[in-house]
């Protein structure tokens, strides 16, 4: 299924989830600005929040909108999470309801 760029999944904020290769391969590509921002989140329980103050973060701050759809303002390199979801793969998508009535 090929993506309808509804920004549904980067709402899961998955640059939380960065490996350690997609970490090496920032730190190869001078990328501190999103090490940075790496390093400022936490897991708190449910929810991923800001280190600094605690407020919750609703969305992968790499989600930007081109007038109405969804774009990564880091694709090129983006997280292995990211570069790994697959369309309809996962109950978050809009599409995985789509997926499933066509089985």
């Amino acid at each position: 299924m090929e993506c309808n760029r509804c920004g549904i999944c980067c709402l899961a904020n998955m640059i939380a989830q960065a490996c350690e290769e997609d970490l090496e391969r920032w730190r190869r590509e001078g990328r501190d600005d999103i090490l940075e921002k790496y390093r400022w989140t936490a897991w708190a329980g449910d929810r991923l929040v800001a280190l600094e103050d605690g407020h919750h973060l609703h969305a992968c701050p790499y989600l930007v909108w081109e007038e109405d759809r969804a774009a990564c303002a880091i694709y090129e390199t983006r997280p292995k999470v990211c570069r790994d979801f697959v369309p309809g793969s996962a109950e978050i998508c809009p599409l995985f309801r789509k997926k499933t009535l066509q089985i």
